[in-house]
């Protein structure tokens, strides 16, 4: 028996008649059993004795549907983790990003702050001009981050449909959330950068060329 795949695994996949399949794997091993108890069983016993046979077997567990359905949750909260880990990585990338962004802004723009100061802008103005940009950088950059990240979910969705994911669901409060702890961010990575621009000697930056 011959044919040919669209696989796009490394090693690909095998088609088998029932015959080949047998033959070659006379004795195959199940990786998971279901039971459905009949009316009026009990569980209690039912499991018990399903677990004397299992006990009889190397690395076999017993469970019911809640515990099944909390293995596989603690799967995903794993996975969860790691993707949060990442997130937190990245937003720490971003929050020095910022900082260094508008630190060099700054240092080009000296002369430009000096005659805002000459002219009567205050050191509070300053600050708030400075942090006001911040914040749109980062929003600017969330923007972008959700509208990406939004529209690659359904193609990756429709890669998974196969696997019974088949609903697109946009959490709309995360992503508010996401927004408001961007600005907030932004706020934090000036900071630093509001503070010496706002320290900058009048004549000084004047003089700047």
């Amino acid at each position: 028996m011959q044919a040919i795949s669209d696989d796009p695994t490394l090693l690909g996949s095998y088609s088998l008649s029932s015959e080949a399949f047998v033959a070659t794997f006379p004795e195959p091993l199940d990786a998971q059993v279901y039971l459905n108890l009949a009316d009026g069983a009990d569980p209690a016993a039912v499991r018990a004795e399903v677990e004397a046979v299992a006990d009889t077997f190397t690395g076999v567990e017993v469970q019911d549907a809640e515990e099944f359905a909390g293995s596989l949750a603690a799967e995903i909260t794993s996975f969860l983790n790691v993707i949060y880990g990442l997130l937190g990585l990245s937003i720490i990338i971003s929050v020095i990003g910022i900082a260094n962004t508008l630190s060099l802004s700054i240092y080009e723009r000296t002369r430009e702050i000096g005659l805002l100061r000459a002219v009567g802008m205050t050191r509070a103005q300053v600050r708030s001009a400075v942090r006001w940009e911040a914040v749109i950088i980062s929003l600017l950059g969330t923007a972008v981050g959700l509208v990406l990240g939004v529209a690659l979910a359904w193609p990756v969705l429709a890669s998974l449909r196969s696997s019974g994911l088949s609903e697109f669901a946009v959490p709309v409060g995360v992503l508010v959330a996401v927004v408001v702890i961007a600005a907030a961010l932004g706020v934090v990575a000036s900071i630093r950068p509001s503070r010496r621009a706002a320290k900058l000697d009048v004549l000084s930056a004047i003089a700047t060329e």
